[in-house]
């Protein structure tokens, strides 16, 4: 469990804004599909800022793809930001393939 990984929640004009920190692993893959949970349904964009991320692990990633299923369309609205999205954005890539 990394348990230096953090999420910072700021609400913005078009949506949240989620700042995340640490080590990315399978229980911060939760946490953060949690944290996207409890959003608002109608919010319009989640932004996911990803430069304080140090190691982000491969079963984390997988953790992640798997647990996207389970926000019901809310992935759409998701857009990853930063010197580590592509990284999380191809743990997503499961989903459209």
């Amino acid at each position: 469990m990394a348990s230096n990984f953090e999420i910072a929640i700021d609400k913005n004009s078009d949506g949240f804004g989620l700042k995340l920190e640490g080590d990315f692993d399978a229980t911060s893959a939760y946490e953060l599909i949690h944290a996207i949970k409890k959003l608002p349904e109608n919010t319009r964009k989640i932004s996911i800022h990803t430069n304080g991320l140090k190691n982000i692990y491969p079963f984390g990633l997988n953790v992640f793809c798997r647990l996207m299923s389970s926000l019901n369309g809310q992935s759409a609205k998701i857009v990853f930001k930063g010197n580590n999205a592509s990284r999380l954005t191809l743990g997503n890539a499961c989903l459209t393939s």
